[in-house]
């Protein structure tokens, strides 16, 4: 199920154990390498430690009432990450990061994504378009085969419009039959062995 990444933030975060709500998601964080959440920074006045983490992998499941883990052992602090440290200390934000196509044109900022909630995987990043291109087009959805590079600045994406240069034939170049613009006469062999 695809669902808004703004949708996510502020959404409570409940206990299976208690039936009761731990804390709420603050800001999501964001593996900008593969672009995915790996994780939401959470607030609450019943966290014992801050900042507190809960792993998109300990979530049990997201439904009305929130995003619901086993119980608050399952949120982990600052020293209990190991593996991913790098990606939870670059904080990295999507939102409000400039996009740019790979011809260096300016095609607005990132104001929200679309993210597939059975693997966190952000599909598609909503550009707010500047003013001379909203009156045309004001979100611009960019899929996120589109997106050729993604680094602290901006994210950068494939053009509208490519160039194809052609290519002088040498003498080693074959015609393909089937790319022909002109239809060939159809050529039948008959054995005379009947």
């Amino acid at each position: 199920m695809l669902i808004s990444g703004a949708q996510l933030l502020g959404t409570p975060v409940m206990s299976l154990q208690t039936g009761k709500e731990i804390a709420v998601t603050d800001v999501a964080i964001i593996n900008p390498h593969n672009l995915t959440v790996i994780a939401y920074r959470l607030r609450g006045k019943h966290l014992d430690f801050d900042p507190a983490y809960v792993r998109i992998a300990d979530v049990r499941e997201i439904g009305n009432i929130g995003m619901i883990v086993d119980s608050s052992d399952e949120l982990i602090g600052e020293e209990d990450i190991v593996t991913d440290k790098p990606i939870y200390e670059m904080s990295y934000e999507l939102q409000g990061k400039l996009v740019i196509d790979d011809r260096k044109k300016k095609m607005g900022k990132v104001d929200d994504y679309i993210l597939d909630i059975d693997s966190f995987t952000i599909q598609k990043v909503a550009v707010h378009r500047p003013l001379l291109h909203s009156f045309k087009d004001a979100v611009l959805l960019v899929h996120r085969g589109q997106i050729v590079e993604v680094t602290d600045d901006c994210v950068v994406i494939q053009s509208g419009s490519t160039k194809h240069k052609s290519k002088a034939k040498d003498k080693k170049s074959y015609v393909n039959p089937f790319r022909q613009s002109t239809p060939q006469p159809e050529t039948i062999k008959m054995d005379d062995k009947h």
